[in-house]
């Protein structure tokens, strides 16, 4: 299997000139140039604050990041957050159709299903009467208990005494 060379630090800029990235160069430059060129406009005592201003934003930007990003974008960022307006609104598109139905239809529909929940209604009730008024079982759903015989649940149950002399009926288990 071959092998490829992955190329590392790829956000590192290229020295260009001297210790500086080309940008750097730029920020730094072109404050310099315009401050040349207003030393001939400007009064000196304008002059010296305005190409202050210049040279010490250069710098700022050719040099400094925040949170990994050079100073540059986030002014930008920062222009462009203030500078557009930032109300959002959504609001859903109304779609609307108008859907015709014959009232035959629905009228035939309507009648099928009243008749299905009579019918299913009706059983319903019917059971539930069974079930509350009858003391007959219902055979698909109960079973008979057999009776059993006074014989038969004597023989289950037992009458004791306890050591205080009371007397006690008890289930008799046996264990076999």
């Amino acid at each position: 299997m071959a092998q490829f060379e992955v190329p590392q630090f790829i956000d590192v800029e290229s020295k260009i000139v001297g210790p500086l990235t080309l940008k750097q160069f730029a920020f730094i430059a072109v404050p310099g140039l315009i401050s040349f060129f207003l030393f001939f406009i400007l009064a000196r005592f304008i002059w010296v604050i305005v190409s202050f201003v210049l040279i010490v934003t250069g710098i700022l930007f050719a040099f400094i990041k925040i949170n990994g990003r050079p100073l540059y974008l986030l002014t930008f960022y920062a222009f462009q957050f203030f500078w557009k307006p930032k109300v959002y609104l959504w609001k859903r598109a109304i779609v609307e159709e108008e859907i015709v139905v014959p009232t035959a239809v629905v009228n035939a529909q309507r009648n099928s299903l009243k008749d299905r929940a009579a019918g299913i209604y009706s059983s319903v009730s019917k059971l539930w009467q069974n079930l509350t008024t009858s003391k007959n079982p219902i055979p698909q759903r109960e079973k008979s208990v057999p009776k059993k015989s006074i014989a038969e649940i004597k023989e289950q149950y037992m009458v004791f005494r306890k050591l205080t002399g009371e007397r006690e009926v008890a289930k008799r288990v046996d264990y076999r």
